[in-house]
């Protein structure tokens, strides 16, 4: 990581700038937008494409871009982009197919819309930094393996927990350890929150209610917790992970996990509720040399035979950037399926949903997240969460009851379950390890 910046300010200098198109423009896609406008030399937020062309306009303004070119078709976007003029567009699916984009940047967080894009922007031989977890957790796998085809990268970004503990689980590995937990550390966990709930937080910080609610009630971190299983090739010890609830330092969390037992499992993502130093991550790993568990001790991380190495933040936004400058400048992705899924998000109740009403948005009212292994859920015909919103129910399902795909009708028509449906033929769910 610490060669992209003077990789940057050498492009800078150059006077060949990554030019970056971003789709969605809500709080956190204004935060990047004004990072890199303000804060990445080397680099220019060439277009931004949102449904509500006032809130591309406002990601630039706020940035201290007042003058931004509005674009409806081709041939304008790619006059603007040739002129260095920034662009605007309601059509996303120009970004997708500009010429004159280096890579875009999805901060859309819908499935649907970010899966049409997605696919589109490969097609077009885009590389594309995800910041939608949702997606990748549900077809990452699949829409892995086409961006492979088309020589192109699609990666999760810095800045959000997943890439930050894949860049702690990258650095652990270098250093000869065995990583066996990937850990977030959250605030609050409610798997019955809802947007009436978290209203007045949402409102406080000018977030959307349905978006906040999945950070309170475990989907988000289920689907960042699934991604990093499927990058790394570790599974869940449960099913909605252990979660536990530990008021103190990761460090001393350990003493709570077996290493014998994170071994025997092959690895597990988890979480914690309420640790410090939080919103971090964590990574334990395991040392085969005694020598080097000598050094170890003698650099002040105890005896093991679990070593724990943390981050004590992510900073979402600020780092977004540089995993455009990480696949734009070497080639190098910050987060990806290693192949197949590993670990899944499946669709739980989180109160009791009767037959014939429509399964609501992410973070709404009717459903929460959980993390199940890959194999289960094939195994078990588990209903993904990431395809639940606008699924029809069949019959009746009780609360925290986990849905199956018998339990719904899918809505036709859907790039999702299209590609899931093709995910699911190519890839045979990973194998439980044997203790």
């Amino acid at each position: 990581m610490i060669i992209v910046d003077r990789a940057l300010q050498a492009r800078e200098a150059a006077g060949q700038p990554i030019r970056v198109g971003m789709i969605g423009a809500g709080f956190m896609g204004r935060g990047v937008a004004n990072q890199i406008i303000n804060s990445v030399p080397g680099m220019r937020l060439a277009a931004v494409a949102n449904r509500t062309l006032g809130n591309a306009r406002r990601a630039y303004t706020e940035a201290g871009v007042e003058s931004v070119r509005e674009v409806s078709t081709q041939d304008a976007l790619e006059d603007a982009l040739r002129a260095g003029q920034p662009a605007i567009t309601e059509d996303a699916l120009l970004l997708c197919r500009a010429a004159g984009l280096d890579c875009l940047i999805d901060v859309t967080g819908d499935v649907e819309f970010g899966a049409l894009v997605t696919v589109e922007a490969i097609r077009h031989g885009r590389h594309v930094v995800t910041m939608n977890a949702e997606l990748d957790a549900t077809v990452g796998p699949i829409l892995k393996r086409m961006a492979d085809e088309a020589g192109v990268i699609l990666t999760a970004a810095d800045g959000d927990q997943p890439g930050v503990q894949m860049n702690l689980y990258r650095f652990v590995t270098s250093l000869g350890l065995t990583p066996v937990l990937c850990g977030n550390i959250k605030g609050l966990q409610d798997p019955y929150r809802t947007p009436t709930t978290q209203q007045a937080f949402a409102e406080r910080w000018g977030q959307n209610p349905y978006m906040v609610t999945s950070f309170a009630d475990g989907t988000k971190i289920s689907f960042e917790q699934a991604i990093v299983a499927n990058g790394t090739g570790l599974r869940v010890a449960q099913r909605g992970m252990r979660g536990l609830d530990f008021p103190g330092h990761v460090d001393d969390l350990k003493a709570l996990y077996d290493a014998d037992e994170l071994r025997a499992l092959g690895g597990v993502v988890d979480y914690v509720v309420g640790a410090k130093p939080g919103p971090g991550v964590f990574v334990y790993a395991t040392h085969d040399d005694p020598k080097q568990r000598h050094y170890l001790n003698l650099y002040k991380l105890g005896e093991g035979p679990l070593y724990s190495f943390y981050t004590p933040y992510h900073l979402c936004h600020f780092e977004v950037p540089l995993t455009a400058a990480r696949v734009v400048l070497f080639g190098d992705a910050a987060l990806q399926p290693l192949a197949g899924p590993v670990v899944e998000v499946v669709t739980t109740a989180k109160r009791d949903l009767k037959a014939g009403e429509t399964i609501d948005a992410l973070g709404g009212y009717m459903t929460y997240g959980q993390c199940e292994n890959a194999d289960v859920t094939a195994a078990q015909r588990l209903l993904p969460m990431g395809l639940a919103a606008g699924a029809r129910l069949r019959r009746d399902v009780p609360k925290d009851a986990v849905l199956t795909y018998a339990d719904v009708t899918l809505p036709e028509g859907r790039v999702a379950d299209q590609l899931r449906a093709r995910q699911d033929a190519l890839f045979s769910p990973a194998p439980v390890p044997q203790p």
